[in-house]
């Protein structure tokens, strides 16, 4: 995922990543599972709207606290991926 420009772009990007999920989520309960392809398109799905997420909050911050929020980063999915709730 490329760093979106403003917020609005980042909660554009989360709809179409969403709208993807659902259809591939209706798509496994329709057929009882996803093909391999599917799985893994579905697994991206995740880490990526995990990393929108972050990008979110992180330019949330950086603006309460005064900073500039166009220099939040996208960060790798190893890192997002590793949050513990």
């Amino acid at each position: 995922m490329s760093s979106p420009g403003d917020n609005a772009d980042i909660f554009h990007t989360i709809d179409n990543l969403v709208a993807e999920e659902r259809e591939l989520r209706s798509r496994s309960a329709a057929k009882h599972g996803l093909e391999t392809d599917e799985r893994g398109r579905l697994k991206a799905l995740e880490v990526e709207l995990d990393q929108c997420w972050d990008l979110l909050r992180q330019r949330r911050a950086k603006a309460e606290f005064g900073e500039d929020p166009a220099e939040a980063s996208v960060r790798p999915a190893s890192e997002v991926e590793g949050y513990l709730s």
